[in-house]
């Protein structure tokens, strides 16, 4: 087996035995890919955070922080071009997202773990932008696989069987 192969099969895994299961038991009100889409704006509201953090609390040029803004701002685009897509969600059918988010899935893990390495031993003038910065690749990682999972019809509502005796009509 490939190296590519063992990374497509744990994030198979990954989707299948810890994130999908996650998704079955939201309430019925709050499907997998809407809590995933909050979860995607919940991390482009921390990344945000950090880019401010690192013009205000480490003193860095605004010039300097512009190459942030414009990954900030490919964030944004793409979680514009994901909200538009949540309509190809039904529930009982496939997700198209689920094959079309693939590669997105497999290199956001590696951000995400690099993220936490670097928050973890940031020095002192980058800690909370560091901090916020892992924060918003880990809830990107837990909102892009949750877009990613099958949406399950609502289960059949238990009807009474009719009596014989009871008229009709």
């Amino acid at each position: 087996m490939t190296f590519s192969e063992r990374v497509m099969r744990a994030d198979i895994w990954l989707l299948d035995k810890v994130f999908q299961p996650v998704a079955d038991r939201l309430p019925e009100k709050l499907p997998a890919t809407e809590c995933g889409l909050s979860c995607l704006f919940g991390a482009l509201m921390l990344s945000a955070a950090s880019i401010v953090a690192v013009i205000f609390l480490a003193g860095m040029e605004f010039s300097d922080a512009v190459f942030n803004v414009l990954i900030w701002a490919l964030g944004l685009s793409f979680y514009i071009g994901i909200y538009r897509m949540k309509a190809l969600v039904r529930p009982g059918h496939m997700n198209p997202l689920r094959h079309m988010l693939g590669g997105m899935r497999l290199i956001s893990v590696p951000f995400a773990a690099y993220a936490l390495w670097q928050g973890m031993s940031a020095p002192a003038p980058f800690l909370v932008p560091f901090w916020f910065n892992t924060l918003a690749n880990i809830v990107f990682v837990i909102g892009i696989y949750l877009v990613s999972c099958e949406i399950r019809p609502p289960p059949e509502r238990y009807k009474a069987p009719v009596s014989a005796q009871t008229e009709i009509g």
